[in-house]
């Protein structure tokens, strides 16, 4: 993982930038993806598994990961959003040419360039997909970096993955092992039917060349970590995104807290060496 981002000189932290809407994707029922550009301004380009304070003028703002990885040349920041709240429907409902204000990149990532040579085993769990499509495109983006690239995406039904198309195209492309799997049965779908803990479970992994990257419902990436575990892969080389109430993005109000960790700056990627001990306190 890699430090916070900084900002530069004379901005304050809590000032949102205004960035406006040039595309918007409708992913499922629930999830849109939105690129945006900025107005004025910009913000220094995130990381895979940072996240943005996203501010709905007049309503509120929420943390949201990134979803998408910017070229070099390019200053935009994509994101995808699933509208569970009055914030995060506000901006999942806004379309071309709406503003959103901006704040960070905020937290650590997913410390890709730790993982150079080795192994990448990705488990997204629904939503969880959104923080580790970045992980997946900066795979592809640099293949000969990496060695076997393996994502196993599960989701409750075969109409709620996110970037559907791009998970076809991930599967028929060859370059990384995709697996699909929904919770529930349903006729004519051709992948798996179970928890991605199953996949997970059968596939082979060199354990001290494999590193981990889980996102998801806590109870899916606690049981996928024991299955990298029990396969012999370090904590340490297991990396899970963690999710509490971020409301500041710097450390400052604890709302993100868990146990010693604040998640907006310790986090939200962390190693499960560090995770595991504070997951097993239930409600903490």
């Amino acid at each position: 993982m890699t430090e916070t981002a900084t900002r530069p000189a004379g901005r304050s932290a809590m000032h949102p930038v205004p960035y406006r809407v040039v595309s918007r994707i409708a992913e499922n029922r629930d999830s849109a993806t939105l690129v945006l550009t900025p107005v004025g301004e910009s913000l220094p380009a995130p990381q895979p598994g940072e996240f943005m304070m996203m501010y709905a003028f007049g309503i509120g703002e929420v943390a949201i990961s990134v979803s998408g990885v910017p070229a070099a040349s390019d200053d935009t920041i994509t994101h995808t959003v699933r509208a569970v709240g009055a914030v995060s429907r506000a901006l999942h409902d806004a379309p071309p040419g709406a503003q959103i204000g901006l704040r960070g990149p905020f937290g650590t990532s997913w410390g890709l360039d730790t993982a150079v040579g080795r192994d990448l085993v990705i488990v997204a769990g629904g939503v969880g997909l959104a923080p580790l499509r970045p992980v997946v495109l900066a795979a592809l983006r640099d293949r000969d970096r990496y060695g076997r690239v393996t994502l196993i995406a599960g989701a409750r039904s075969r109409d709620e993955f996110l970037f559907r198309s791009e998970l076809d195209d991930w599967a028929n492309g060859g370059a990384i092992d995709v697996h699909m799997t929904i919770d529930v049965p349903v006729q004519g779908w051709p992948g798996e039917v179970g928890f991605v803990t199953a996949p997970l479970r059968r596939l082979p992994v060199r354990p001290d060349n494999t590193t981990g990257f889980l996102c998801g419902p806590e109870v899916m990436m606690r049981n996928g970590a024991k299955e990298l575990s029990r396969k012999g892969v370090a904590l340490s080389d297991i990396r899970v995104s963690l999710e509490r109430n971020m409301e500041c993005g710097i450390g400052w109000c604890g709302h993100c807290q868990l146990g010693p960790l604040l998640l907006c700056r310790d986090g939200p990627v962390v190693g499960y060496d560090a995770a595991e001990p504070l997951l097993r306190v239930k409600e903490l």
